[in-house]
Parts: C-alpha cells; sequence; structure tokens
C-alpha cells in the first residue's frame, strides 16, 4: 500500500500473541487507570475498567452518584490474559437516561463514571475528537469535553500513537510500538492521564480507529512504516495492536463497523477505513454493501457517519515533490467513494464526520456537480499540524495555503490549518451544526478551551454555511 503521511503531507502543502503485562503493569495501584463507557445502546452501555486482581469484581450501575438508587449489579473476574483490563455489558436500563457506574474489590472502590444510554427527545450533542499525540502535547481539549452536557465523545481514530514522535512528554516504552506489551504499555500510560481520565468517566465514548492504533498508513497488507525484515511480519504486529486495542478500549470487541440509533432523528454509523483496506479498496466489498444498505434504508431525520480519513476529492497545491492528491484518503479509492455517494439518492441529510488531517475542514461533498453531503473535520487534539511542522507563528503562512486549497477545491468552505482542539456536534431536527474548540497552547496541561467558529448544515441541503459567533 502507497500513501502520504499527515507530516509529508502538511509539509508539502507548507511549502505549498503474548499474554505479558510488562513492568510497566508490575504491581499498580488499584484503579490506576480510571474507568469507562461505551458503545451506548437504548437499553444499555458498556462498561470498562483495569485492576489487578484474581478475586471478584463487583459493579454496580445507579440513577444517582451517591448510589442511592442502584439499578443494576453483578460479579465478573479478569486475568492476564486480557491484561487484567475488565468489561462489562449492562442491558435492561431506560433509554436516553443518565447513569453513574462504579466498580469494588474487596473494601476498594473505583472512581464514579457518568455515562447515558442511547436514544434521543428533540436534540443531541455530541464531542468529536481526533489525533491525540501523548509526546506533542497535553490533553486539555479532553478536559473541555469533560465539562460539557453531552449525550456522547465520538472518537474517530489516532486515539493513541505507536511511534514516538514528539518534545513535550516522555512516551512509555520509549521506542516504537511493536509488541503485544507494547502496545499494552501504551495505552495503559494514555489511561493514566488527568484529562483522558476526566473524559472516559464523564461521557460515554463512541470510537473507531485509523492508522497509529497500529503503524502510519496501515492497511490489512501493510504499513509502508513497518520492515517485515527488522520489525517481524506484518500480521504479528498488527494482531499484537488489535488485541490491545480491544482490551483498553470501551467498545464491544469484534467489529468497529457498526450501527447506534438516536431515535428517529439521527443514526450513527461508525466505519472502520483499515482493517479491510487494500490497495484498490478502503472498505472491502462486505462493509460496502454495508454501508449502502444503511444509508439506503435508514429512515431517521440525519445519517451521521464516523469517517476517519477524509472523504471528500482534495487537490493539493502543485509543489515539488508531493502527489496532486493524498492516496491514503478517500482520494486513493474513487471507486469506493462514488458507489457510496451514488447509493445517496435525492437524501440530502448524509453528513460525514472526519479526523486524521490534524486540521479544521468544512466541506460540500461534490458529486458531478451537485453537492450530496456535507463534512466536517476535527482537527488534531496535539498531534502536529501546519504551524508546529515548519515552527513558524500560527496564521502566518498557513494563510496563504489556506486559500490555495480553497481556490483549487471550490466545495471546501472552510479551512484552517494551524490550531489543536476539539469540536462539539448539535443535531436538531433542522440543523446539524459543528463547532470547532481550539486550545490556547497544547503544551500547557491546563490551557483555555474557547470555541472559535461554527458552521451548521440545515435540515435537507447538503451545504455547509457559516454560523456567525
Amino acid at each position: 500500500m502507497t500513501g502520504v503521511g499527515r507530516r509529508t503531507f502538511l509539509i508539502g502543502a507548507a511549502v505549498a500473541g503474548a499474554a505479558s503485562t510488562g513492568t510497566a503493569h508490575a504491581a499498580p495501584p488499584v484503579f490506576e487507570h480510571g474507568v469507562a463507557s461505551g458503545d451506548p445502546l437504548p437499553d444499555g452501555v458498556l462498561l470498562w475498567t483495569r485492576v489487578i486482581t484474581s478475586g471478584p469484581i463487583r459493579w454496580e450501575v445507579a440513577r444517582d452518584e451517591d448510589f442511592h438508587r442502584i439499578v443494576k449489579r453483578g460479579v465478573t473476574r479478569t486475568s492476564a490474559a486480557r491484561d487484567h483490563t475488565v468489561k462489562v455489558e449492562v442491558h435492561g436500563l431506560h433509554e436516553n437516561t443518565r447513569y453513574w457506574y462504579r466498580f469494588r474489590v474487596g473494601d476498594v472502590v473505583s472512581p464514579v463514571g457518568r455515562t447515558k444510554t442511547g436514544g434521543c427527545g428533540s436534540e443531541l450533542n455530541f464531542g468529536v475528537t481526533s489525533c491525540a499525540n501523548w509526546s506533542a502535547g497535553y490533553f486539555a481539549g479532553y478536559g473541555y469535553l469533560a465539562r460539557q452536557d453531552l449525550d456522547a465523545v465520538i472518537h474517530l481514530g489516532d486515539y493513541i500513537y505507536e511511534n514516538v514522535d514528539g518534545e513535550v512528554r516522555v512516551q512509555d516504552p520509549p521506542h516504537k510500538c511493536l509488541t503485544l506489551d507494547d502496545y499494552r504499555r501504551r495505552h495503559a500510560e494514555y489511561k493514566t492521564d488527568q484529562h483522558v481520565q476526566a473524559l472516559h468517566s464523564a461521557h460515554a465514548m463512541i470510537a473507531t480507529w485509523d492508522d497509529h492504533e497500529s503503524a502510519d498508513n496501515s492497511s490489512s497488507i501493510g504499513s509502508p512504516q513497518h520492515d517485515p525484515a527488522t520489525e517481524g511480519p506484518w500480521g504479528a504486529r498488527l494482531a499484537a495492536a488489535t488485541q490491545a486495542y480491544f482490551e483498553w478500549m470501551p467498545v464491544r470487541e469484534g467489529r468497529l463497523d457498526r450501527t447506534f440509533r438516536f431515535g428517529e432523528l439521527a443514526t450513527l454509523t461508525m466505519l472502520d477505513l483499515r482493517s479491510y483496506r487494500t490497495d484498490t479498496t478502503i472498505l472491502g466489498a462486505a462493509q460496502r454493501d454495508w454501508l449502502i444498505d444503511t444509508l439506503t434504508t435508514d429512515r431517521a431525520r440525519w445519517q451521521l457517519v464516523g469517517n476517519s480519513v477524509m472523504l471528500s476529492p482534495l487537490k493539493v497545491p502543485p509543489l515539488p515533490g508531493l502527489p496532486q492528491t493524498n492516496p491514503d484518503q478517500w482520494d486513493g479509492f474513487p471507486a469506493d467513494r462514488e458507489l457510496v455517494l451514488r447509493s445517496l439518492g435525492e437524501r440530502k441529510n448524509t453528513v460525514f464526520l472526519t479526523g486524521d488531517i490534524h486540521s479544521s475542514w468544512a466541506n460540500d461533498v461534490p458529486l458531478g456537480d451537485q453537492s450530496v453531503a456535507t463534512e466536517y473535520v476535527v482537527t488534531s487534539l496535539t498531534s502536529d499540524n501546519f504551524d508546529d511542522l515548519l515552527k513558524v507563528p500560527p496564521r502566518t503562512v498557513a494563510l496563504q495555503v489556506e486559500a490555495q486549497f480553497q481556490a483549487l477545491n471550490p466545495h471546501v468552505r472552510f479551512v484552517e490549518l494551524d490550531s489543536h482542539g476539539v469540536s462539539t456536534l448539535r443535531v436538531t431536527a433542522d440543523e446539524v451544526r459543528f463547532d470547532w474548540h481550539y486550545v490556547v497552547d497544547k503544551k500547557n496541561p491546563d490551557s483555555a478551551v474557547a470555541r472559535a467558529h461554527s458552521f451548521r448544515t440545515r435540515h435537507n441541503t447538503a451545504r455547509t454555511e457559516r454560523v456567525v459567533l
């Protein structure tokens, strides 16, 4: 597989197995890695924690944070075979309802987590995030989302980074992840971060992966950053990365391409654009057919699609040594894209939610001379973007390049290449609104975060438009 990494892309634009737990896990404090919930359904949710014990682990779900009204409880166990992580499927809950949960081993009680089941009233609110490089900065944006009133957080990939790339924080292990122990240690490190723990304890997460959960620009058949001669078979490394991800993330195990329904207001379809990718397809035939069937038969008002790499076609300014398109995005797989977009027919309420490219975009998604959907791209939480890579002040050199992008791509209605942060998504019957919230300084763990830009898609228009703040 060939592709252009985010670093190459942005620099060019600027010029234009084992069960071992590892030493990092030796005798940690009980519940050192916090609690989490995810994959909310109308009648239930998945709960997660990690604790080293051979004894029973008790869990409780309540309607109040003081646990006076406990509605579900049970007992489970864990072992070194799954790195002492714990997952509990809870069902029989009320839809669109807030709950609190906790775990207990003997007299030791975990932190309390808050979650919410699926379903919907007249409005939905999500956090949206992507590209969290530990060594490149602190996760103040996660802390910001933890303080918001949200139904869930949508994570669009690169929850961890497998490499060691940055100067702000030291990573564990201090080398590129290759083995199961390496990936487990990297996930464990992320789950010790105060903002990561705050985010997970405040909201359920709906996540998919991109490439850095395994290796840069990865696919089912390899990665240009993996050398089998010195790093072993790609299949073994991918299996290790996959096992660690499903152990450490609050997702149901087995598949990441799945659908969440929020009443009649919206359906959220999460894609897996790495597991089935080859040189000729980004989706794989089975996932492509499933996606088309979902989009064409769903009767919710809005169809939201969690999509890890940019769907919209994107011409890159013609610069030496840089392709005019990025083949790691959907541009590398135009046949898949056309089949999906043609399936939308006359429907105008499909909104793609995208990460990966470390910058902010609002796009009208074209098919021929028509816009058939819209796409909103969340910037990176910390991963280096335009001004970081060039080591120039923000909002200087980027301004000219942003103008070039929009001149070459009239369907790009907004692009901002410099800032880091998170986004929020509000869904009502009349519109979908996407806001970008930027951190002031990613190197400051207590950085302020503020809303900077806002766009919306009105019902039945397939167009983005700026909202004046």
